[in-house]
């Protein structure tokens, strides 16, 4: 077993969180998005394999809870959570299938699926890709290091530039982080802008009443 020297893990995170700095865009925009869906009645669905399992059920946590402020909840699923689900697709059709089933279930047109992958060649993550597509759904991936599978079938992906998973893994938690942020800044506009154009719609009304 080949083990990092004393340190080592925080000089590669170090490393990779400064060339992930450059992703900061894509996921500001993909919490905007995110905000402008779900604030219109979409759904945004989460899958990702053990690690990236918890990664995608944190995030779901922080939509249908809150993420700093009280805010309404969102809708959002993990696909993995539902233990029973996931044991009975895996044993009828397969493991492959797990994800695009319930995709196939629960996503409608104009909802999100977003994917998590170390490696960004999961089966069951490209399935589920690939049955997001067919339904009309937009697809996001967070992965590590590009070019990969996962990458290319996906509408936009974020990859993580570094050696091992866990660097990778931690990187996906300070994107996830951020998504929630430009999410609820995007939520409070929106808020607003729909109360200005409220308010102005109420005083034409009573203009012209007058």
């Amino acid at each position: 077993m080949k083990l990092v020297t004393t340190g080592q893990h925080c000089d590669d995170l170090m490393d990779a969180l400064t060339e992930f700095r450059e992703s900061c865009p894509t996921v500001q925009r993909w919490g905007a998005q995110l905000a402008g869906r779900l604030g219109g009645g979409a759904r945004l669905l989460v899958a990702g394999n053990g690690g990236s399992a918890a990664q995608a059920q944190h995030l779901t946590a922080e939509l249908v809870g809150r993420y700093r402020e009280d805010r309404p909840p969102f809708s959002a699923l993990a696909l993995h959570a539902d233990t029973s689900s996931t044991t009975a697709i895996a044993n009828d059709y397969g493991v492959q299938e797990v994800f695009a089933r319930q995709t196939c279930a629960h996503g409608r047109p104009g909802d999100v699926l977003m994917l998590l992958s170390t490696s960004g060649a999961s089966a069951n993550l490209l399935s589920a890709a690939t049955e997001a597509h067919r339904i009309g759904m937009r697809v996001w991936a967070m992965t590590g290091p590009a070019p990969n599978p996962l990458e290319a079938v996906s509408d936009e992906a974020l990859c993580v530039n570094a050696p091992v998973s866990a660097t990778v893994q931690e990187l996906h938690l300070v994107a996830v982080h951020m998504v929630c942020e430009a999410f609820d800044r995007a939520i409070e506009e929106n808020t607003a802008a729909a109360e200005r154009r409220t308010a102005g719609e109420h005083r034409t009304r009573k203009e012209d009443s007058a």
